[in-house]
């Protein structure tokens, strides 16, 4: 009788401690995944803000918007990693900030 238990036990644990190593391992993948998800939408909002805050401090010294995004880039010093985002700038016109879309480009 003390044999079929210990024999169940070590059955169970042969079966349980395997089942519980994938369980974990897979929850860490699941985290790591959603860890860069977070950060890669973090990074979008980042690049927006910035080209705001660029616009912004382009009026202030200038007094209007600027025309374009290769004005930030030349006057502003902004850089944009046109690999990884593609920012669309639409100008209404010098007194009006610019409708600023940034879009993440699929790999």
């Amino acid at each position: 009788m003390v044999r079929k238990k210990n024999g169940l036990l070590t059955l169970l644990r042969g079966l349980l401690l395997p089942v519980i190593v994938v369980t974990v391992l897979l929850c860490f993948a699941a985290a790591l995944d959603n860890l860069s998800e977070g950060r890669s939408e973090e990074d979008l909002f980042q690049l927006e803000e910035t080209l705001r805050r660029s616009c912004v401090a382009c009026y202030a010294a200038e007094g209007v918007y600027p025309p374009d995004l290769d004005y930030l880039k030349e006057h502003y010093g902004l850089q944009v990693d046109e690999t990884q985002y593609t920012v669309r700038y639409m100008v209404f016109a010098e007194n009006l900030m610019p409708d600023i879309t940034v879009l993440e480009n699929k790999r």
